[in-house]
């Protein structure tokens, strides 16, 4: 007898269905209830703060709105959660989707309000002869109560969510990090530009470092949510699916951005400054600090999650190398685009002058950026030669990329064909013929170009896998796998991960045995053994055509593979 665990359930029986809707309900609708009701106090507590003796000092509507929010919401989010905290006991209840979705949304949601009421409070001393503190310290009191709570939830002995704790980590530690990322950049912008043109206008009415402060205290507070949920928390200690896919969305992906469109526009602006002094050098000078912060500090974080994401599975390193080439790609790839685009306009207008030229340094100033990040990130002298070396995801990577160069390139030659079709049926406002399509087919030609190279980059690819393939050798692409329930959910993933990499990206079904065999838990130590049985025991009982496999393991290092054909259905 076996429970199902890794991969998608069979299809929910009815009562599934509607116990899957009840909790929905029950779930949004306490959701709902504690906004309402912190809503409420947060009033009647801005209220007390700014009138102490008078209480309705501020007008009638606005209290009696906070005392139905108050009294009323209240209760009923309190009645409500006693009755989810007695089904908790059910460890259904806490493993169900509705539990976690509702835990994730009030923790971020709480953590979030919290932190920029605190933040405003705090900054809002910076300068100001009148600090309004009243409604941000009545803000980020209730909601830092209501996030220490769901806080004592999420880490409850009695009635733990254990399953969950990589989302909370991932929710604190990707907010306190675009958090203390946007305001780093905003105080070094600030500093920075003082630097470089001098005092700012704003200096008459406050002093220039003010708004330096005011930022810096919001990148502090962001840094400390970061590091709580990334170091305190252990968030970088986790080695699931939804950890290694935020690290790369944000830590490399939009880190990738802001450095190599920071590192772009700081080429531009010397460029411009060398080449093209159309505009007063103050107005030059003005994207410099803010390009000059988003590199340094994009580039920091980068760099820290390309260190981070070396020590974890391939997968995920594949995965941050494969997002970095892309990012490079796509700024190498608009700046081929633009300077097309800038030289067809020098060639339609010789006499356009500064407006062509700066075209054209910003073309070359995203090609000068992007051309060779993508260069040490893809590696093109060194593509693979056999299909051994062709790693996991690369095919899915020429395709995404040729399937939106493709689009981009056919959305192009629609809007030049609208073009064209405008000039000759009469339109004479808008130019000459290369001066309607110009723009387009500087797209056009930068989305042949990518799209050309990864159409035959996977072309290759493929050749390669079919001449190593033997013939009537069919490759696996399911794995049914049973085995002793692993330690932790994190032990589990990393068992199902480990399969699937090791048979060359099949998908891995496990289901977990209830009977006790002798077997241990899986735990992350000793995963790797626990893989490399698997993988052998495949190779060992694979045969030409099998695509599915059953693969028991115990009692004790036995490993048995079975290969299994389709059955029909009986009629």
């Amino acid at each position: 007898m076996t429970l199902p665990a890794a991969t998608t359930p069979p299809a929910a029986p009815a009562g599934g269905t509607l116990a899957s809707l009840r909790r929905l309900i029950l779930y949004v609708l306490l959701f709902a209830l504690v906004v309402i009701a912190a809503s409420g106090l947060s009033g009647l507590l801005e209220r007390l703060f700014t009138s102490v003796s008078v209480l309705a000092s501020a007008g009638v509507a606005g209290l009696a709105r906070s005392l139905a929010f108050t009294l009323i919401a209240g209760p009923l989010a309190l009645l409500l959660w006693w009755f989810v905290w007695r089904r908790l006991d059910d460890e259904s209840e806490r493993t169900a989707a509705g539990w976690g979705f509702y835990l994730t949304a009030m923790y971020a949601f709480a953590l979030i309000l919290f932190t920029t009421s605190f933040l405003t409070l705090a900054s809002s001393f910076i300068g100001t002869r009148k600090a309004a503190w009243e409604s941000p310290l009545a803000n980020g009191l209730v909601w830092a109560g209501i996030w220490l709570w769901h806080r004592w939830v999420w880490k409850n002995p009695a009635k733990p969510s254990s399953h969950l704790e990589d989302v909370r980590a991932v929710v604190g530690s990707v907010f306190g990090l675009l958090l203390g990322a946007g305001a780093g950049i905003a105080a070094l912008s600030a500093l920075l530009d003082v630097a470089i043109r001098g005092f700012p206008l704003t200096a008459a009415i406050e002093p220039w470092w003010y708004p330096v402060l005011r930022s810096l205290v919001w990148a502090v507070g962001g840094v400390l949510v970061w590091w709580w949920h990334w170091f305190r928390d252990g968030g970088r200690r986790f080695r699931t699916g939804l950890v290694d896919a935020a690290m790369i969305a944000v830590g490399i992906f939009m880190a990738g951005i802001a450095a190599l469109g920071g590192l772009g526009v700081v080429l531009f602006v010397l460029l411009r400054l060398a080449f093209d002094r159309s505009d007063p050098q103050n107005l030059l000078l003005e994207p410099l600090a803010p390009a000059v912060s988003a590199a340094l500090i994009g580039a920091l974080v980068w760099r820290y999650h390309r260190i981070a994401s070396a020590s974890r599975s391939p997968r995920t390193r594949r995965a941050s190398r494969l997002v970095t080439s892309a990012v490079a790609l796509a700024a190498a790839a608009s700046g081929v685009g633009v300077v097309v685009n800038a030289l067809l306009a020098a060639a339609v207008s010789p006499l356009a002058g500064s407006a062509t030229r700066t075209l054209l340094l910003g073309g070359i100033s995203s090609l000068a950026v992007g051309g060779p990040v993508w260069w040490l990130a893809w590696k093109p002298r060194h593509q693979p030669r056999i299909a051994d070396g062709i790693p996991p995801g690369r095919r899915m990577y020429l395709v995404a990329f040729f399937g939106v160069s493709a689009v981009v390139a056919l959305i192009s030659l629609l809007v030049i064909g609208y073009r064209l079709f405008e000039f000759l049926l009469g339109d004479v406002s808008g130019g000459s013929v290369v001066e309607r399509i110009r723009a387009p087919l500087g797209l056009l030609v930068a989305a042949a170009l990518v799209a050309g190279y990864h159409f035959g980059l996977w072309r290759h690819d493929r050749a390669l896998l079919a001449a190593s393939a033997p013939a009537g050798r069919r490759v696996i692409e399911r794995v049914t796998l049973v085995c002793a329930r692993p330690a932790t959910a994190a032990d589990s993933e990393a068992l199902v991960r480990g399969v699937a990499e090791a048979v060359g990206g099949a998908k891995v079904t496990a289901w977990w045995r209830t009977d006790d065999a002798g077997l241990a838990p899986v735990t992350t130590s000793d995963g790797g053994e626990v893989v490399r049985r698997v993988a052998t025991a495949i190779d060992a009982a694979a045969v030409d055509g099998v695509r599915h496999v059953l693969v028991v393991l115990g009692p004790g290092s036995r490993a048995d593979a079975i290969p299994l054909a389709g059955s029909e259905r009986s009629r």
